[in-house]
């Protein structure tokens, strides 16, 4: 799955990435309110971990805005405010649970899970391009109607790719989708993973194109 982390504080933004990260899902990190509004207007996600106090627009106003779109993704919000009266207005502008800080790690686990299995009867949960069928749910993909092998990472780059097949992605930001914080990889290894699962490809409708100087992009012909 797709999740969108909105996070101003770098250690706990790259704590909740990481743990995401491991549970195999793609995250995106962004740090301030506005800027994830900007991206929620374009972008699809599964999942929307958003903290409440943010730097150019708080997150109560992101929520409000992604409401107001017609959204019905799935929103945790993260709060430091323990009064009930915050939880309540965040639970009254649409967000779908709530975490106050600190919290345990395992607790993150368990509300992210069970927000993406609540929604997932409404989410597209099969992304489908030419001959390939990626199951988001299952992690599992099929080309051509045979199952296609992949590694974890392997797996996320394609849905990332196919999440959007008219966009263009560089590679530092599948970079930053695929690895969690620790693991300090170069843009080298998305290089080496996108040449793994071109020879996946091979031989099918589905390609990964490279766009000179700007990143790739998925196509099927």
């Amino acid at each position: 799955m797709r999740i969108l982390v909105v996070e101003d504080d770098a250690e706990i933004g790259a704590a909740i990435r990481n743990r995401l990260a491991r549970l195999g899902h793609a995250v995106d990190l962004e740090t301030d309110g506005a800027t994830a509004n900007g991206l929620l207007r374009v972008e699809r996600f599964d999942l929307v971990v958003l903290d409440a106090n943010l730097p150019g627009m708080d997150g109560f106003t992101v929520l409000r805005h992604l409401r107001a779109s017609g959204s019905t993704t799935p929103v945790l919000l993260v709060t430091a405010r323990s009064a009930i009266d915050d939880r309540v207005s965040g639970l009254g502008l649409g967000a779908d649970d709530y975490l106050v800080k600190p919290f345990d790690y395992r607790e993150l686990d368990a509300r992210v899970q069970a927000l993406l299995r609540r929604n997932s009867g409404h989410a597209n949960d099969v992304l489908t391009l030419g001959g390939l069928v990626i199951d988001r749910s299952s992690r599992l993909a099929e080309l051509d109607g045979q199952p296609l092998s992949l590694s974890r990472q392997e797996f996320a780059l394609l849905e990332i790719l196919a999440s959007r097949p008219q966009r263009i992605f560089s590679k530092d930001e599948l970079l930053n989708q695929l690895f969690s914080f620790g693991n300090e990889p170069t843009t080298n290894a998305v290089e080496q993973y996108v040449t793994r699962v071109r020879k996946k490809l091979q031989g099918s409708s589905v390609e990964i194109r490279t766009a000179r100087g700007m990143g790739y992009q998925i196509a099927a012909h």
